[in-house]
């Protein structure tokens, strides 16, 4: 409802209502991914790079400003702004953190600030849910998954997997910490699991024994190097992006969300760029494996590698504000906009 000289209400959104709307409705949620994909294939989208502020003094950490619009019938344009501050972790808190802004596209005017890491998790979660589905069509599905890395992240993967209808006989999991690593084998054990649960001692050992791969770590630069691990040719999903050696990738089918988002800021696809010189490794995006465009061969491994797109964040955020809108639960600032009129008359 518009305010007065036709500007929009603005309206703050927290991370407990962004939960409530998008929990217990991860099937909606893969097909909102998967809209705004389709919507992106088809260029109706921008999309521009990511902005990366990084600080000399703390060279492990970065904030990332995704700018995007999203066309088609629910069309809505915004940023998400995300830090990653994987100190925070032996602290006990999560690394990442973010804010969304969601702008009216016929004034431009800022319409809703949401809490934006739950968002951040379930896009990133639907869009890889979403992929293995894809990627496994017209195929038995693994039955044995490995967890590498297991912080939100991971526990956002395994939730959309499991309520979009996988199912798992063997469910491996290994991180560095082992506290971390025993806290997501009770978070599977309280979600109900029926496989039988491994903790394995190194990455070798869970990705030998898993044919469907998660990496979902902070890692920032490559630390799995052995072609030989993968001599099974799981499907993987490098979700963190940087787990892999370049000779990974290249003796890999290897699908990305975005070419040009994807070959930068030293992810694995781009490390193998440029020991190659070329892009040839690739075989295509998401979106033309969705339009069954790719011939997917299944005697190497598969390596699905999502940048993770902006335009996927404000189809989600945008979702979560019609809801609460349509249910009247929209937190609205009175007066946000203070200087509403071009010519304000003085006071008499």
């Amino acid at each position: 409802m518009p305010e007065r000289n036709g500007i929009p209400p603005f309206s703050v959104i927290s991370g407990r209502q962004v939960f409530g709307v998008l929990d217990g409705n991860e099937k909606k949620v893969v097909d909102i991914v998967e809209s705004a994909y389709r919507l992106h294939g088809e260029g109706d989208t921008v999309n521009p790079p990511s902005y990366f502020l990084r600080f000399p003094d703390r060279p492990a950490s970065r904030i990332i400003a995704l700018p995007a619009s999203v066309g088609g019938d629910n069309s809505v344009d915004g940023v998400k702004w995300i830090s990653s501050f994987p100190g925070n972790v032996a602290n006990g808190v999560p690394r990442a953190s973010a804010v969304l802004i969601l702008n009216d596209h016929d004034t431009g005017y800022p319409i809703a600030c949401l809490e934006s890491s739950v968002i951040s998790a379930a896009r990133t979660a639907a869009s890889a849910a979403l992929a293995a589905a894809a990627l496994t069509r017209g195929h038995d599905r693994p039955r044995r998954v490995g967890f590498l890395g297991t912080g939100l992240i991971a526990r956002y993967l395994h939730t959309y997997l499991a309520r979009t209808g996988w199912e798992f006989d063997e469910i491996g999991v290994h991180d560095l910490n082992a506290e971390s690593a025993d806290g997501f084998r009770d978070y599977l054990d309280g979600a109900g699991t029926t496989g039988t649960i491994t903790v394995h001692p190194d990455a070798e050992s869970l990705i030998r024994g898993s044919d469907l791969v998660v990496l979902a770590t902070v890692a920032g630069t490559p630390h799995i190097h052995d072609v030989d691990w993968f001599r099974h040719d799981p499907l993987v999903l490098n979700v963190s992006l940087r787990d892999l050696a370049p000779e990974i990738i290249l003796i890999s089918t290897n699908i990305v969300d975005d070419v040009d988002h994807c070959l930068k800021a030293d992810t694995s696809p781009h490390l193998a760029e440029q020991l190659t010189g070329d892009r040839g490794f690739l075989s295509g995006t998401l979106f033309d494996v969705l339009e069954g465009r790719v011939d997917l061969p299944r005697d190497r491994p598969l390596v699905f590698s999502p940048f993770g797109l902006g335009v996927l964040d404000l189809a989600v955020a945008k979702h979560v504000y019609d809801e609460l809108g349509e249910s009247g639960a929209l937190s609205v600032v009175p007066d946000f906009f203070h200087e509403t009129d071009r010519h304000r008359k003085a006071d008499k």
